[in-house]
């Protein structure tokens, strides 16, 4: 399995006045962990999808390439879903 195709699919949806956000996104790229960024202060249907996905409107929400999706989660649990998939 290609990790590289995998870490490309990670989505997080978030906002930079959320102190959970930045901590996530912080995790994230001191690990080197690919990933898109939706700021959903700047994306008017980021609300709607995350709503979609979670069925609440907490953020961080980070979707993952095997389709799960974690909301606020600690580094701890972030990093442990990532060593799940081979990521880390």
């Amino acid at each position: 399995m290609n990790t590289q195709n995998m870490t490309d699919s990670i989505t997080m949806y978030g906002a930079m006045w959320c102190g959970d956000c930045r901590r996530s996104k912080r995790f994230l790229d001191d690990n080197q962990v690919a990933y898109q960024y939706i700021d959903t202060e700047a994306d008017l249907q980021a609300t709607e999808k995350i709503l979609e996905v979670s069925g609440r409107q907490n953020i961080p929400l980070i979707i993952f390439p095997d389709g799960t999706h974690m909301t606020e989660p600690s580094d701890k649990d972030l990093k442990a879903k990532l060593e799940s998939l081979a990521i880390l």
